[in-house]
């Protein structure tokens, strides 16, 4: 009954707060809304300018294609390599494309390394496509056949949502307790430290739940993308994941003692966390170094399950691995804050 009234209390503290609830309604929106369309790797509007010394039926077609592309922007045709070099020089230009005797010579422009490597690779498409109709080899695709970049960011920005829900927001509940001294009240309470814990967390994953759920109705609303594997694996993964962010944020609210010095914690270890997941780029493109903290980090393997389900349709065989794991850390890190919160009764 001591728990049912704390997280009477808990709701009552949310709904008081003038920023919270907004918070709570705003940010799954943000994220299924905004998010998708930036966090994506295609590289668009590169600025294309074309030396044509041979004047060729073929070097036309080439220009012409370029011009066509809805990843270029025709700069205009130089005179010169000279003149083309000078609007790169001026930020005018991205990409260089000299025709002369028949041979292609591609210039980028390195300052931004993506837009350089991915502009060049765009245009050697289009240079050697005569060339590629020729080739015997042919590409099947299995998975997300429309190559449609948003379905693979989607479910990984799942990950972002437990983030806020169950890891920033509860070490911040906790430390402001501390820092407006509530929180020794509720120490020399009866009230078992298991009861104040549960009390902290459990509405934080509630409403991560719904916001979950938010987010699953705005991928079919704006985007029509379902998941292809079962919808309560989604919730079983992300309970598991909020249990590793809400232990490690209790870990890291026992060890501050201002709203500050939490935030920027929380803030260091989220970051890399992140990072290091393969969120953004693919794991197996890092050092080897790097690639092995994978091995201990959650979110890594809540987003090749939660990918797995939604892209693969994948069930909880395809996916029992990265379960296994996630419940294995969170219990680990459950345990750690258990026995780190100090309370004195």
């Amino acid at each position: 009954m001591t728990l049912k009234y704390l997280i009477q209390k808990e709701f009552l503290q949310i709904r008081r707060n003038a920023f919270l609830p907004k918070l709570i309604v705003m940010f799954p929106i943000v994220i299924m809304c905004v998010m998708p369309w930036v966090m994506q790797m295609e590289v668009k509007n590169i600025v294309v300018d074309v030396v044509d010394i041979d004047h060729t039926m073929e070097s036309q077609r080439v220009v012409q294609q370029i011009a066509a592309s809805n990843y270029f922007i025709f700069g205009g045709q130089k005179a010169t390599y000279a003149e083309a070099m000078k609007d790169i020089e001026k930020g005018r230009a991205d990409v260089i494309l000299e025709i002369r005797d028949g041979q292609y010579l591609i210039a980028a422009n390195a300052v931004n390394g993506t837009k350089g490597s991915m502009g060049s690779a765009y245009l050697s498409q289009i240079v050697s496509a005569p060339v590629s109709t020729f080739s015997a080899a042919s590409v099947l695709t299995l998975y997300n056949k429309q190559q449609n970049y948003k379905l693979f960011m989607i479910p990984a920005l799942f990950a972002i949502v437990m983030m806020l829900m169950t890891g920033f927001l509860p070490t911040l509940n906790i430390v402001g307790e501390k820092e407006a001294g509530t929180i020794e009240q509720i120490n020399v309470t009866p009230v078992s430290k298991w009861s104040f814990i549960l009390a902290k967390l459990i509405p934080y994953w509630l409403i991560a739940l719904f916001v979950i759920t938010v987010c699953l109705l705005l991928a079919w609303l704006v985007y029509g993308i379902t998941p292809t594997g079962p919808v309560w694996l989604i919730y079983v993964l992300a309970m598991l994941l909020a249990l590793f962010f809400s232990s490690f944020g209790l870990i890291v609210s026992n060890h501050s003692d201002t709203m500050q010095q939490a935030m920027f914690v929380m803030w260091f270890f989220v970051v890399s966390i992140m990072l290091l997941s393969g969120l953004f780029t693919p794991t197996r493109s890092m050092p080897q170094w790097a690639y092995l903290t994978t091995y201990v980090n959650p979110m890594h393997y809540f987003i090749e399950a939660i990918r797995t389900v939604f892209i693969r349709g994948g069930g909880l065989h395809e996916t029992a691995h990265q379960v296994l794991a996630l419940a294995g850390i969170g219990t680990l890190m459950g345990c750690w804050a258990v026995q780190s919160y100090k309370k004195n009764s």
